[in-house]
């Protein structure tokens, strides 16, 4: 995991643009290369500004691009507090790649923030993100729809400093 670099736009506007990534987050249009590089932006301005934001995921060895994870806040209304995803490029996909850094990701908020409960907004119908969530230790709040995404119903899934400090404990006995 790394901070984001101009490097990895091509690689990053390819994963965002995939039909697999875009059915997943449904987003019908192909993102232009322009918004790309703004939420890359945008992304390195959450550390600038909040202290939290999404690093690259990037294979060890090969330097390969694997995708984003992190934590995210942005201003929105009914945003609930600080919120940990992932998009990976699916060629990556069930390698274990995205538990790993939403873990790495929860680690890092909870020492660095005191946030009390962090969240995993992720559309009703996505599966296989919310079986990532559940590997990383979140559970499944409840299900509405958003003012940030009004068109579909979203599972707020939460994960409290308690409950991580459970899921580490069970992790190391393992």
């Amino acid at each position: 995991m790394r901070p984001f670099r101009e490097s990895d736009l091509d690689a990053f506007h390819a994963m965002r643009s995939s039909e697999p990534v875009r059915r997943s987050l449904h987003t019908a249009e192909i993102p232009t290369r322009e918004q790309s590089w703004s939420m890359m932006a945008q992304m390195l301005g959450h550390w600038e500004l909040r202290y939290i934001g999404q690093w690259v995921l990037e294979e060890q060895g090969t330097g390969r691009f694997l995708g984003r994870a992190g934590a995210y806040r942005p201003e929105r209304e009914d945003w609930p507090g600080i919120e940990i995803g992932w998009t990976l490029d699916p060629s990556a996909w069930g390698n274990g790649y995205a538990p790993e850094a939403g873990r790495a990701a929860v680690d890092w908020v909870f020492a660095n923030h005191d946030a009390a409960r962090l969240y995993s907004m992720i559309l009703a119908d996505n599966t296989l993100s919310q079986a990532v969530a559940r590997r990383v230790g979140f559970e499944k709040e409840g299900e509405r729809v958003y003012a940030w995404f009004p068109t579909l119903p979203h599972a707020a899934w939460t994960l409290t400093r308690q409950r991580w400090g459970e899921v580490r404990v069970a992790q190391a006995e393992t």
